[in-house]
């Protein structure tokens, strides 16, 4: 599709003040702006106002014109979906159309025709595609600023208190000497060898594969058990490296396929075989998969190895969604009265996700797995769905992993405010600088150009980040799932520290011994900024 201008389109952003005054500035003057970098008498007010100088207009302007490179197809449908709809029907309270009514439509409308369009998706396009003027209310955009602002104000504040707290642990504890002990980022002797099973839970009537890791070379007496829960349209495959590292030490790892909101699913909604992101039911049918791997090698054991597997003892590892499946796996329950409070937020992106649960029809039983032993969750999603109360249900250890930058499980909001609602004494918080909640290695080109499109973001590999991440998975699986005290040297924020030595993007750890001080850290915050709604 060529770039064109409608036939209808936006002339102007009328800018609504709390007096009868209003202000408006012409689409046109933006064009020009973006075109050749010209302030005309309408911007030059604007430009004034805000005291810009010659550096900040050149940012203004690059604004304007970046484009985001991604696929037009399935960024429509995305866009049709209950999640897109959502978004939309919250931007549209900020971005009204001429009159005071939501701009959900007319927004969707040029966000996609935009993205068609051969200029591509940008600020720019997307204001020309317009079909509508608009109205910005002054109010509520300041409002929402202050708001971001709060949000970079708590990052910063509690990434500080973090790096303070695990300071103190590393103090508080007796001095290790980690060059003396085995380097958990290698990988173990012991093998790898990997098979895909397919199964069918006719129960469920659902048909899903299972990536089946287990070691060359077994270690003596039971073999213990993972099982691994990928996030959101994600795969098994985007978990190799976790599985690999840990079947190397021994671990039978298994990585099963959620299918109702996988990456195939997201292909499906691309393919118009779906209308959803998700389905609604992949809230209990991701636990459920859980416990019906876990069958099927309790049915398995004896004949494909040798009764070797202590299936009574098992480790689930999550991601993001497949964090909430450890969770509920793990006796989290959802708090659908907490939950239809928090979803009147707008600035928790994981909310969109979270706040499918409320269409279940069927309320969620309790998915619990006595067998579940230990769980790890990275970049989880928690907050809303489960609250204070559903949490409190998890009795188990949990290792949680935060990332800093992580836009879609935001930092303070999904790790550090719930962190003190587990109700277990063997718990840790890991947290990364650097993280964004995926590792960018395994992204496809329009996603990566999205975050590209942020260019001041610095960015670790993905390697370092995951090397953290194995050597305190399996430090955490030795100490909670087979009780191996000599890893418990590693379990504590002086390892943190040593792994972090000479890297510009660190770790840090606290674990139970710090939930007081940080619960008085939240305490002192809230003090400080009384409208920041935690």
């Amino acid at each position: 599709m060529g770039s064109f201008v409608p036939a209808q389109a936006a002339q102007t952003i009328n800018f609504l003040t709390p007096s009868p005054l209003k202000f408006s500035l012409s689409i046109s003057s933006l064009e020009i702006f973006a075109a050749d970098g010209k302030v005309d008498r309408s911007l030059a007010d604007y430009m004034r106002f805000a005291r810009a100088n010659e550096e900040e207009k050149e940012r203004f302007r690059e604004v304007l014109l970046k484009r985001a490179e991604i696929d037009p197809i399935l960024f429509s449908r995305l866009l049709r979906t209950e999640m897109g709809e959502d978004m939309l029907s919250r931007w549209g309270q900020h971005i009204a159309i001429q009159g005071g009514r939501n701009g959900k439509y007319a927004l969707r409308g040029a966000l996609i025709k935009s993205a068609f369009d051969d200029n591509g998706l940008s600020l720019i396009n997307i204001l020309r595609h317009l079909p509508t003027n608009i109205e910005i209310d002054l109010r509520r955009a300041l409002s929402l600023a202050n708001r971001v602002d709060l949000i970079i104000t708590a990052t910063n504040f509690f990434h500080d208190e973090i790096f303070r707290l695990a300071q103190q642990e590393v103090v508080n504890a007796s001095p290790v000497d980690f060059t003396k002990l085995p380097d958990l980022r290698l990988p173990g002797e012991l093998g790898v060898e990997k098979k895909r099973w397919r199964l069918r839970d006719s129960s469920r009537d659902r048909n899903f594969e299972v990536d089946l890791y287990q070691p060359k070379k077994w270690r003596a007496g039971q073999t213990p058990v993972v099982i691994i829960s990928h996030g959101l349209s994600s795969s098994p495959q985007n978990f190799a490296d976790y599985a690999e590292h840990l079947t190397s030490y021994g671990y039978v790892v298994a990585v099963p396929q959620h299918p109702g909101s996988d990456s195939q699913h997201l292909q499906d909604l691309k393919a118009g075989l779906s209308r959803q992101i998700f389905l609604t039911s992949e809230f209990i049918d991701r636990p459920q998969d859980i416990s019906y791997v876990i069958d099927e090698l309790v049915r398995l054991n004896q004949r494909y190895f040798a009764g070797k597997l202590d299936l009574n003892r098992v480790a689930v590892i999550g991601h993001s969604f497949g964090g909430y499946t450890a969770l509920a796996i793990a006796g989290a329950t959802i708090d659908f009265d907490h939950l239809k409070k928090e979803c009147e937020r707008h600035l928790n992106l994981s909310l969109l996700l979270q706040c499918r649960a409320l269409s279940l029809e069927l309320k969620a039983d309790n998915l619990k797995d006595e067998r579940i032993k230990a769980i790890g969750i990275t970049n989880p999603l928690k907050s809303a769905i489960f609250g204070p109360s559903g949490l409190a249900s998890v009795s188990l250890p949990v290792f949680v992993q935060a990332g800093v930058y992580d836009p879609l499980t935001p930092f303070v909001l999904e790790q550090v405010r719930p962190f003190p609602w587990l109700n277990t004494p063997n718990k840790y918080l890991s947290v990364q600088e650097g993280d964004i909640h995926v590792n960018i290695s395994n992204l496809d080109a329009g996603i990566g150009s999205l975050i590209d499109f942020f260019a001041y973001l610095s960015l670790p590999e993905s390697a370092l980040l995951t090397s953290y991440n194995q050597a305190f998975l399996l430090a955490f699986l030795e100490v909670h799932l087979l009780d191996n005290e000599d890893f418990l040297p590693f379990m504590q924020s002086a390892y943190a520290e040593y792994l972090s030595q000479g890297k510009e993007f660190k770790n840090f750890l606290i674990t139970n011994a710090s939930t007081k001080s940080l619960e008085e850290a939240i305490t002192r915050f809230l003090d400080q900024h009384p409208s920041f709604d935690f």
